[in-house]
């Protein structure tokens, strides 16, 4: 079995509703997102001859998914009143509402199925909240 492993990193706020405790304040974190593929053979011909999968295209592809969250405020849905969702978007921000609990752990998840959504065979996703801790989602 190859395996691959590429990574991207995006700033984005969030907190978590109905958290007892400081993540339930709104605070911002540098998400770095590790994704790794996997598969049994090579490309046999033509320009990608001995690859699994090129790592331009496997970098552009989670660049994609995860630059749509930079700078932004992550929030989940209905989490937040409609009036307090206008009144940040009238003032300019980009917000970013999400159908889960903006966790770590829901990211590593979502990033993962989006990749798969792109035909990547995903082994696992990690998704760091800080430099020390990190969710990984894998199937099996």
């Amino acid at each position: 079995m190859y395996y691959l492993k590429t990574e991207n990193s995006f700033d984005a706020a969030h907190f978590l509703s109905g958290y007892v405790g400081k993540c339930a304040n709104l605070h911002g974190h540098r998400w770095k997102v590790e994704a790794q593929i996997k598969g049994e053979a090579l490309e046999a011909d033509g320009e990608k001859r001995g690859m699994l999968v090129d790592f331009s295209d496997i970098k552009t592809a989670l660049k994609e998914v995860t630059d749509w969250f930079d700078h932004s405020m992550i929030y989940e849905k209905g989490s937040l009143q409609n009036a307090t969702i206008q009144a940040l978007q009238m003032e300019g921000f980009l917000l970013r509402e999400v159908a889960f609990r903006p966790t770590a752990e829901n990211f590593a998840k979502y990033f993962y199925k989006k990749l798969e959504e792109r035909g990547y065979a995903v082994h696992q996703m990690v998704v760091y909240e800080t430099p020390n801790n990190c969710a990984v989602y894998e199937e099996a």
